[in-house]
């Protein structure tokens, strides 16, 4: 799908309600989910240790941290659309985040993102996206995240 290109922040205002695509496919492989455990510090084995995991999980596997599917929402984001006469974007925060269904170490996730709202705000407009992380090959989502960010123009 080819990257939506908007002329201010202000044309997300015209799109509430619709979907914007698909980011590309990501793997997420043992590398990437060590790095993550090192930079948060969270080395539970169900990440880290794969002759464990092997052993003891019922997946069979080592499976990614929730936080570090969230954590490529910006990454899945700039695939899928880009802003010009953009000066800054900030997040905001996030709501009803769910982790619905384990990222197992080798899947591969992209994102599908909706606008649910954006408004006036601050100077800038606040963007309200549904964004569902989808699992390649699997019927359940990995997350589904209502994301919220401001969008600051060069005017």
């Amino acid at each position: 799908m080819a990257k939506l290109i908007l002329k201010s922040p202000e044309e997300f205002k015209k799109l509430i309600g619709n979907n914007l695509g698909k980011s590309d496919w990501k793997l997420v492989d043992q590398k990437k989910i060590n790095i993550f455990a090192e930079a948060t510090e969270d080395f539970q084995w169900i990440h880290v240790d794969n002759e464990k995991a092997k052993n003891e999980s019922p997946l069979k596997n080592t499976i990614a941290h929730g936080y570090l599917s969230l954590s490529l929402i910006p990454k899945f984001i700039n695939e899928i659309w880009e802003c010009q006469n953009l000066k800054l974007i900030l997040n905001y925060g996030s709501d009803k985040i769910r982790f619905i269904s384990p990222v197992i170490c080798n899947n591969y996730i992209r994102a599908n993102v909706s606008v649910l709202d954006a408004k006036d705000y601050k100077g800038g407009i606040l963007l309200k996206s549904k964004v569902d992380i989808e699992i390649k090959n699997n019927d359940k989502l990995a997350v589904s995240a209502e994301t919220l960010s401001l969008l600051y123009s060069l005017n």
